[in-house]
C-alpha cells in the first residue's frame, strides 16, 4: 500500500480504518468553520474585511476542513491536509499581528516571522528529543504558545487592550494543548479521548487571535 494511503490510528476515539470511526473528533471541526464565520462577520461589521483578514478567516475554515478529512479518512495525505493549514495560519497570523497590531513594517514583520519559523523547527525537534515523545506530538505547538504569551505581555505592558485578548487566547490555548497531549495516555479510562476538546478550544483560540487583529489592527504599515 502507498504511504499516502496507509491508515493511521493516532487517537483514542478511532475504532478502525473506516470513514466514520472518529465521529466526535470529526464533527467538532465544525467549530473552526464557525470561528471563521464569526470573525468574518466581526470584520464586516467594523468595515475591516480586507483581503488579509478574509485570507486569515479562510485559513481557519481550511483548518476545519483539513482536520475533518484527517479524522474521517485517517491517512497520510489527509494528515498533511490537517497540518499544513495550521502551520500556514500560525505564520500568517503572527506576521499580521506584528504588522497591524504592533505597527511594524511588512519587511520587519516578515523577517521576524521567518526567524520564528526556524525557531519552531529547532525547538520542536529539541523538545521531542528531550521528552522522548511523551507530549504526544504537542511539542511543535509550544513555540506558538510562547509567541502568544510574549506578544500579549508586551501589549499589556504598553497598555494596549489587544494584549488582554491575546492573553485570553494564550490561556485557552494552554488548556487546548493540555487536552491534546493527554489524549493517548487516558484511552483506557476514557475511550472517547480528549482530542475533541483540542478542536473545540483551539477554535476559540483562533477566533480570539482573529478578533484581536480585526479590532485592534491598523491598516498595513509601509514597507
Amino acid at each position: 500500500m502507498s504511504r499516502w494511503l496507509a491508515p493511521l490510528d493516532n487517537y483514542c476515539e478511532r475504532t478502525g480504518p473506516e470513514f466514520w470511526s472518529e465521529p466526535i473528533n470529526a464533527a467538532t471541526n465544525a467549530a473552526f468553520v464557525i470561528a471563521a464565520w464569526l470573525a468574518w462577520r466581526e470584520a464586516r461589521r467594523l468595515g475591516k474585511d480586507d483581503p488579509l483578514i478574509l485570507g486569515l478567516c479562510a485559513l481557519v475554515a481550511a483548518i476545519g476542513v483539513g482536520s475533518f478529512l484527517f479524522h474521517s479518512v485517517a491517512q497520510f495525505w489527509s494528515m498533511l491536509a490537517d497540518v499544513i493549514p495550521i502551520q500556514i495560519f500560525i505564520l500568517a497570523a503572527l506576521a499580521a499581528t506584528l504588522n497591524r497590531v504592533f505597527g511594524l513594517s511588512w519587511l520587519v514583520a516578515g523577517a521576524a516571522t521567518a526567524a520564528f519559523a526556524v525557531f519552531v523547527v529547532l525547538a520542536g525537534g529539541f523538545m521531542r528529543r528531550l521528552t522522548g515523545g511523551a507530549l504526544n506530538g504537542s511539542e511543535g505547538y509550544l513555540p506558538p504558545l510562547i509567541a502568544l504569551i510574549v506578544t500579549s505581555a508586551i501589549l499589556v505592558a504598553k497598555g494596549n487592550p489587544a494584549g488582554r485578548l491575546l492573553g485570553a487566547a494564550a490561556l485557552v490555548f494552554t488548556a487546548s494543548l493540555t487536552f491534546r497531549t493527554l489524549d493517548r495516555s487516558i484511552c483506557e479510562a476514557l475511550p472517547l479521548g480528549t482530542h475533541w476538546l483540542w478542536h473545540s478550544l483551539n477554535a476559540v483560540t483562533l477566533w480570539l487571535v482573529l478578533v484581536t487583529i480585526i479590532r485592534y489592527g491598523r491598516r498595513p504599515a509601509a514597507l
